[in-house]
């Protein structure tokens, strides 16, 4: 079944407005994951959105809005290593993998079933070569050597603040790389990065992009803040299971 061609026709013109092409190839791998998608939701829970517009808006397009960060979109270009911390039913890493086949992603995520889903998901649109599953707490793959400071870029989609995130995400970033966080409305996410500047600049990152945004058809609003590692991040960090989120850093 598939998106419509309606809807397909305005994901196309959305991802075109971010200064991306999306061909009849790529556009034919969004309808089958949207297929997919529901599919699975209807015996898991991976998503409340459903609705074909909202899913092509909230999911497709909004994953792929971090490459409003031209520094972003050029480690995307160049096929980068992406880690998507907390990735949950894939995004933004299947959108993004769609889009730029060379890049390396590895999907985190603490729920085992939802990574199986984005395995299987990866096989059936033919995107599995560069990616990888892992089945971690952000806490634990922090410190796991073959991981910490390896990433080009950490992305993460309203996983939680901007403090317990960078906790989650900086020690994964190589000195160098880029976080870049995927957050709500932008009055919102400044006064939490206001809370985190403290907190991001200890942890080894410094911000030097924020840009908010309404999505298509009145969907909302989302912000961006991307978090360059300018330093190694101490070796205690992140803190054992628990801690980031029960007493941010301040």
């Amino acid at each position: 079944m598939g998106l419509s061609a309606s809807v397909l026709s305005e994901l196309k013109t959305n991802i075109e407005s971010l200064g991306l092409s999306a061909d009849d190839k790529a556009l034919q791998k969004f309808s089958m994951l949207y297929d997919l998608l529901i599919a699975k939701n209807e015996v898991m829970n991976l998503t409340a959105i459903t609705d074909e517009r909202e899913v092509a808006v909230k999911h497709f397009y909004d994953s792929l809005t971090l490459v409003k960060d031209q520094k972003i979109r050029n480690l995307l270009e160049n096929g980068c290593r992406v880690c998507d911390l907390g990735t949950g039913a894939g995004f933004p890493g299947i959108p993004i993998k769609i889009l730029f086949p060379n890049v390396k992603i590895t999907f985190v995520d603490s729920v085992n079933k939802k990574l199986l889903y984005i395995d299987e998901t990866l096989t059936a649109l033919g995107l599995h070569d560069g990616c990888s599953i892992c089945h971690s707490r952000a806490e634990d793959l922090g410190h796991d050597k073959a991981s910490r400071e390896t990433f080009d870029l950490v992305t993460s989609r309203a996983v939680a603040n901007m403090t317990t995130l960078s906790e989650y995400c900086l020690p994964l970033v190589k000195p160098g790389g880029y976080f870049t966080a995927m957050k709500g409305g932008k009055a919102e996410t400044e006064s939490e990065i206001t809370a985190a500047e403290k907190a991001v600049a200890f942890l080894g990152g410094k911000i030097i992009f924020t840009t908010g945004f309404d999505l298509p058809d009145q969907m909302g609003e989302r912000t961006i803040v991307t978090i360059r590692k300018t330093k190694t991040t101490p070796k205690k960090y992140p803190r054992k299971a628990g801690l980031p989120s029960k007493e941010p850093l301040s």
